[in-house]
């Protein structure tokens, strides 16, 4: 199951309120740190090496950090109160009933067992039957109401120019592999290299000096070497891919041969679609997919795909325009309508069904779908059954568990704690909007003015969603995941055509995230993250600044970034510079292209680079509002009561609470992953290409110019 996010969210802590806690050195985590490794040099190993050798990652995981560690905790919390649920008599159709009785079917692994594939068959008897356009078509529908990624995503968005009403979104997926580029990354794709001799040559030629080819050859070399390298790790996910289609199809009863073959006829048909696909940084940029159509010019668009059609099979007849996001995509997804076979979208329908539920059928297919994740992410074995009901639970009825968590883990005296910390990053970022000297005075009245009807969201929501109509029994653990994907998807289609929910929350409580809509300027915390090492009301509170304010800054200066500047107050997407005036914009522009640039350098395992295109809002987020932070400290009557511990002074506690957010160790498979498909920067470079941009961290830790520490030529926002 995916949860269907709008975006990401966090929260925040009040001051008074903490100066009458404990505090101690227990927060500041010292145990964490590694003092053979010097902070000028490597701030994230210094601060998180000893976290990192005390705690290695668990078999089950790809990655194991602070947020893995509060994420299992949180889920622990919610399992508990499952397991009570699950053995308690209820009313039939409460809420308490369908939490035990989801529980109760996802920990019955010997009813799992005795019913095998057989749930799915209703979905594989209807992909049998296809006989035309028209029943393939239905099918794709009835597939994607139940959470299957069947050729493409259909759904919901608030409109992009009108943030008052919601409108119909179809947007490229159909892909099994995570993104376009693990289809298409190929060795033929590297561009060769310049031969040091005629690059020399060549300069001598132009006047160029020789050392500046030399340099630029060997660069060029070492760019060429890395490609080849990650493209080798491409195929082998390719492969790995084929075999584990084979397999699954085999496991639904095919001969191998016939299995083998299906899944090259999967490859097949998702590599075209690859191919048309956005990459992710140019689905970035919000206009880049914004193309709203009536009937007719979808129907000019797609001419072999009846979108009427389509809109009566998933419920809504009513529909008379979308916004088709990747038109390029549905190009040739159309043309694909009718060069593929029939009988070849059978076979790919098919296993996008077996793919959607194998999770939740018996042990072997949960098995081969552990070996596909095993190879892409690095995880050494499954989670243990408890967590992964857990999971697939908050997806399905996520703010039911979450409303029974906030009643345990996060009292009202929390939110008013958080709040504090809140209003005075905000008050430091109106301060910095007042007095930028690049931002002329249009500009910055539009940006105070944004800024002043942001609206903050700690917690939980104030109205809860109701379950009245998921229907949730004991018979079926994996027809229970189909029932609440279709109760899921009915309930976000129902909102096309209709105003705005402005109070909907994106992000179930005991979620560990946090996030900004730019579509409805708010800054969303859920109680989830609300917790240790984010934030402590035992730490310091220059590590509370530095961690909680670190994540709640980034959240607030989403609304000024580089997409963010695009939305007005109230949410719509404006041409051109938007609210800023057109040289400012481009300034910002150029700040940010540093930020790029700066991050584009580092790389991972098997030399592959971190995407700065890919990264720039959020890198960009993380300087500011660690800045943002760091002013809202020093100007709070808490700095000026802050005590040195431990020998770290009030300034150092605070950048060693910023590192400790992001204490992490990766497998080198997620870390290619991750900067494949993840629009943040990995752990390390949140903090120490975040840090080496900031004059205070050198003026702190006394980091001398020309140290990995310090940028050399420093990117400033804000």
């Amino acid at each position: 199951m995916q949860r269907r996010h709008l975006f990401l969210a966090l929260c925040a802590v009040s001051l008074g309120a903490l100066a009458a806690t404990g505090i101690g050195s227990e927060g500041l985590h010292t145990d964490w740190l590694d003092k053979s490794v010097d902070p000028t040099t490597d701030f994230f190993s210094y601060a998180n090496g000893g976290w990192k050798q005390n705690n290695p990652i668990p078999p089950a995981y790809s990655r194991w950090g602070t947020f893995n560690v509060l994420i299992k905790q949180n889920q622990q919390t919610v399992n508990d109160i499952l397991e009570k649920e699950a053995k308690a008599k209820h009313k039939a159709g409460s809420v308490e009933q369908k939490a035990g009785d989801f529980y109760a079917t996802g920990m019955d692994e010997a009813g799992i067992e005795k019913a095998g594939a057989k749930p799915l068959q209703p979905e594989f008897d209807a992909i049998d039957a296809i006989h035309d356009q028209a029943s393939l078509q239905k099918e794709v529908a009835d597939l994607q109401m139940i959470g299957v990624d069947a050729m493409f995503s259909f759904g919901q968005i608030q409109d992009f120019k009108d943030s008052t009403k919601v409108i119909g979104i179809a947007f490229q997926g159909g892909l099994g592999l995570p993104d376009r580029d693990y289809y298409l990354k190929t060795a033929d794709k590297c561009v060769t290299p310049t031969a040091p001799a005629a690059a020399v040559a060549k300069a001598a030629a132009s006047g160029t000096p020789a050392s500046a080819a030399s340099t630029a050859a060997a660069a060029s070399k070492a760019a060429y070497d890395a490609c080849l390298v990650q493209a080798a790790q491409f195929q082998k996910f390719r492969d790995a891919y084929l075999t584990h289609v084979s397999k699954m199809m085999q496991l639904l009863g095919d001969p191998a041969a016939k299995a083998d073959a299906e899944a090259k006829t999967v490859m097949g048909i998702e590599t075209g679609l690859a191919e048309a696909a956005m990459s992710r940084v140019e689905t970035r940029d919000p206009s880049n997919i914004y193309h709203p159509m009536d009937l007719t010019q979808l129907d000019k668009a797609t001419p072999d795909f009846s979108w009427k059609g389509f809109f009566a099979d998933v419920g809504h007849p009513d529909i008379t325009g979308i916004d088709l996001a990747t038109p390029g995509f549905f190009t040739k997804l159309d043309s694909d309508l009718g060069s593929v076979s029939l009988d070849d979208w059978k076979t790919y329908l098919r296993w996008h069904t077996v793919a959607a539920f194998a999770a939740y059928l018996p042990k072997a297919f949960v098995d081969e779908d552990f070996a596909m994740r095993s190879a892409l992410t690095g995880a050494k074995e499954l989670l243990p059954r408890w967590q992964r009901v857990v999971s697939t639970e908050d997806d399905a009825m996520g703010f039911a568990t979450g409303r029974l968590y906030v009643k345990e883990k996060f009292p009202p005296s929390s939110k008013l704690q958080v709040l504090g910390i809140l209003h005075g990053i905000r008050a430091a970022l109106k301060d910095d909007l007042s007095t930028l000297s690049w931002m002329s005075p249009e500009t910055r009245k539009a940006a105070i003015h944004k800024l002043d009807l942001m609206e903050e969201r700690i917690g939980y929501p104030d109205h809860w969603r109701k379950y009245d109509k998921l229907a949730v029994k004991r018979d079926s653990y994996v027809q229970n995941v189909m029932r609440a994907n279709e109760f899921e998807q009915k309930r976000e289609l129902a909102k096309i055509g209709k105003p705005v929910d402005k109070d909907e929350w994106g992000m179930i409580p005991q979620e560990v995230n946090a996030y900004y809509s730019a579509q409805r300027n708010n800054i969303n915390f859920p109680a989830g993250i609300l917790q240790p090492p984010f934030f402590d009301p035992k730490a310091p509170l220059a590590v509370n600044y530095g961690a909680l304010g670190f994540v709640m800054g980034h959240e607030m200066t989403h609304g000024f970034d580089d997409q963010g500047a695009r939305f007005d107050p109230q949410g719509n997407l404006m041409s051109g510079s938007g609210w800023w005036t057109e040289d400012d914009f481009k300034k910002f522009h150029a700040a940010t292209d540093c930020i790029s640039d700066h991050f584009s350098q580092y790389t991972v395992a098997n030399g592959a680079h971190v995407q700065g295109h890919l990264i720039t809002g959020e890198a960009t987020a993380d300087l500011g509002g660690l800045t943002l932070a760091w002013r809202a400290f020093h100007a709070s009557k808490d700095y000026k009561q802050a005590k040195t511990i431990d020998g770290f002074t009030p300034d150092q506690q605070f950048f060693l609470g910023a590192a400790h957010v992001w204490a992490e160790s990766v497998r080198p498979e997620e870390q290619v992953r991750r900067v494949t498909i993840d629009p943040h920067p990995p752990g390390m470079y949140r903090v120490n290409g975040t840090l080496a941009n900031m004059p205070q961290f050198q003026q702190t830790f006394h980091a001398p110019d020309g140290s990995p520490m310090v940028n050399k030529d420093r990117c400033v926002i804000w």
